[in-house]
């Protein structure tokens, strides 16, 4: 939507700011603490953050918030706000907040009156070079800031650096999880293109060449200069899960007739695999059609550019046969009573499997989490890593978890997952 903007009107990109209320308080929260290099400042109204959220108040370190809510809110708790506040003011950012006596869910109609929040935004310009970035980060969709770039990581683990000028072309970094990063240093005012730059990464030394962007990898000696690179079939960009990616973007449903199955079977597969597909919430229906096909009837032309939601094994789904060789996880045809979600990437796709028992099988009877508007078997993915197993229902969940990054199943759930015979580990 930024992107649209900017191509229709002249935009000054150091004056962009961020509000919204409720959910879109929670979304402000997420979008500036995801991206805080976008926004000059930004302002969470009665804020209902996202899970993962609280992780990333580090990210605030050079972006204004201001809070605002009611201390009367029947709807999201003040007390969010007011920890919030309490955090963001331990990590060293700048944040402010206002709490109004006697309001409701409605403080939006204080903290927006006569276009005050306006007067706030102005104070604040964005600082494109900042002497100290700190970020930290589960996901490569998110892998920026100002001039810090994360090349490598486990997806899902908690990585971060933090890296600021101790004089002119000198800097030091300290890294957590962390396999690569590079700094983009062209156009900071305590850069001198051209002269040798000092480097301290977790306390060593690393010589860097005179010449940026200056990259650095670990090794098993430590810290060296040059560009971390993954292998072939790691996690990456646009590969890296969890579940819900796979329904990120244009997908389609797709259930199986490899086996012939009967009438009836085959009306109960194409509407579990509808059920998915429908994205209904509580207030009204989206204004689009996700597909649902089986998979005798999807074209090449439909897998271009589409991820893939696949029901069923591959002795009942063909498309699952196709890239069996290259899931790290697979039911038995004989399993009963099962039922295995995971998402894999291949054929430069996500590919999300749901053998066995549908992966929303008894949600109504555990309580996950998640935003109650959003459809159930939607709001159920969201709530789900890179797997899950459960025997019966979700109330009793095998193993569930992160692939590393390598997209095999971590050593503990491979044993638990194997022990119950039900689904073959790929090593």
């Amino acid at each position: 939507m930024l992107a649209d903007v900017k191509k229709r009107f002249p935009v000054d990109e150091d004056r962009v700011y961020l509000t919204g209320l409720s959910m879109g308080g929670g979304g402000t929260l997420w979008l500036g603490l995801t991206r805080p290099d976008v926004w000059a400042a930004i302002a969470p109204v009665c804020a209902a953050a996202p899970r993962g959220a609280t992780e990333l108040a580090p990210n605030a370190l050079q972006l204004p918030v201001h809070l605002f809510h009611g201390d009367l809110d029947p709807v999201v708790p003040v007390e969010g706000s007011r920890e919030w506040h309490k955090r963001l003011l331990q990590s060293g950012a700048r944040a402010e907040y206002i709490e109004y006596p006697g309001v409701r869910h409605n403080s939006w109609d204080n903290a927006y009156k006569n276009a005050a929040i306006f007067d706030w935004f102005a104070r604040h310009r964005r600082n494109r070079y900042p002497e100290r970035v700190r970020f930290v980060t589960r996901q490569y969709r998110y892998n920026s800031a100002y001039w810090v770039h994360l090349d490598g990581f486990t997806p899902g683990q908690l990585a971060s650096v933090d890296v600021r000028f101790t004089g002119r072309n000198q800097l030091a970094a300290e890294t957590a999880n962390l396999d690569g990063f590079t700094l983009n240093l062209d156009g900071h005012p305590l850069s001198e293109p051209g002269k040798p730059v000092a480097v301290t990464v977790d306390g060593s030394r690393v010589q860097a060449s005179a010449q940026g962007p200056f990259s650095f990898h670990r090794t098993a000696q430590g810290w060296r200069a040059g560009r971390w690179v993954p292998a072939p079939a790691d996690k990456r960009p646009g590969a890296e899960g969890p579940l819900a990616e796979a329904v990120a973007s244009r997908h389609l449903y797709v259930y199986g007739t490899a086996d012939s199955p009967s009438p009836d079977e085959l009306r109960r597969r194409r509407e579990q695999a509808a059920h998915a597909a429908d994205w209904t919430g509580l207030r009204a229906r989206l204004l689009l059609n996700l597909r649902v096909a089986a998979d005798k009837d999807v074209r090449e032309a439909d897998l271009r550019g589409a991820n893939l939601v696949l029901f069923g094994t591959r002795e009942t789904n063909s498309l699952i046969a196709r890239h069996g060789d290259q899931l790290p996880l697979e039911l038995n045809a004989g399993a009963a009573d099962y039922g295995l979600v995971f998402v894999a990437h291949a054929g430069g796709r996500y590919l999300l499997v749901s053998s066995g028992l549908p992966w929303w099988t008894g949600a109504d009877q555990v309580k996950r989490g998640g935003f109650r508007f959003l459809p159930g078997a939607f709001a159920v993915l969201l709530t789900m890593g890179d797997f899950l197993l459960f025997k019966g229902s979700l109330e009793n969940v095998v193993a569930e978890g992160l692939f590393d990054g390598h997209w095999k199943t971590p050593a503990v759930d491979a044993a638990r997952i194997a022990a119950t015979g039900a689904v073959r580990v790929r090593p």
